[in-house]
C-alpha cells in the first residue's frame, strides 16, 4: 500500500513539474530586469479615431451608392457598415456608417448644414444571425 502511495505521488509530481515548465519561458538577464521591462512596455495600442466615432467615419474607399438630400429632405435611410456618398446643403461627403448600434442621429452629426435630417440605420443582413 504504502508503495503504491509513493508511485502515486511520484507521477502526480512529474506531471506538476511537466506542466509547470510548459509554462514557463527563458529570461538570462541579471535578475530578471530585461523580461520585466519586456512586459511592462508590452501594452494595447489605444484605439483608433474610426473605432471610436458613434457614426462612423469618413471613407477612402469608393461609395456604395450616392445620395442627394434636397432642403426638404427628412431622413436617410442606411445599412450599417454600407459607405455612401452624400450630397446636402453644397458638400459632398464619402461616410461608412460604422455605427453602435442601430440607434437613428441627426445627420448634422457628420455633415455640417444639415439640419432637420435623421439617418435611421438598420443592420447589415450579412452580420444577423439566421
Amino acid at each position: 500500500m504504502k508503495t503504491k502511495f509513493s508511485q502515486l505521488a511520484l507521477i502526480a509530481a512529474i506531471s506538476l513539474a511537466a506542466a509547470g515548465t510548459s509554462y514557463a519561458h527563458e529570461d538570462y538577464s541579471e535578475a530578471g530586469t530585461n523580461h520585466w521591462l519586456s512586459h511592462v512596455s508590452e501594452t494595447k495600442s489605444a484605439p483608433t479615431a474610426n473605432q471610436l466615432a458613434s457614426f462612423g467615419y469618413t471613407a477612402t474607399k469608393n461609395a456604395d451608392r450616392e445620395v442627394t438630400l434636397s432642403s426638404g429632405s427628412k431622413y436617410l435611410n442606411v445599412t450599417r457598415l454600407e459607405t455612401i456618398k452624400i450630397n446636402v446643403a453644397g458638400k459632398s461627403v464619402v461616410w461608412t456608417f460604422d455605427t453602435l448600434g442601430t440607434a437613428p442621429f441627426p445627420l448634422s452629426k457628420i455633415i455640417s448644414g444639415a439640419d432637420g435630417i435623421t439617418v435611421y440605420v438598420t443592420e447589415n443582413p450579412a452580420y444577423q444571425g439566421g
